[in-house]
């Protein structure tokens, strides 16, 4: 997998959580990262890595992702790998 697609398919798992507000909140808390910087740091790639952790470490909520993007849930873990360098 390309940078380039572990990125967008981080960034697709951000707007995900983005829309549940429990798992919103949830990540949000334990990430430490505050509402308003979120528009800034999206294109961190210690932010995309911990939102890809972050829906790994919740089946329920990655198996939702996956249904919802087509993915297999190799797929995310592909991009984390990429996104750790």
């Amino acid at each position: 997998m390309a940078r380039e697609s572990a990125e967008t398919l981080a960034l697709k798992g951000l707007a995900y959580l983005m829309n549940l507000p429990d798992s919103r909140d949830r990540f949000l808390a334990l990430s430490g990262v505050e509402p308003q910087d979120l528009r800034e740091r999206a294109a961190e790639p210690e932010l995309l890595g911990s939102v890809l952790d972050f829906l790994l470490a919740d089946d329920a909520l990655l198996s939702g992702f996956c249904d919802d993007e087509a993915l297999e849930s190799r797929d995310i873990h592909m991009a984390r790998l990429v996104l750790a360098g």
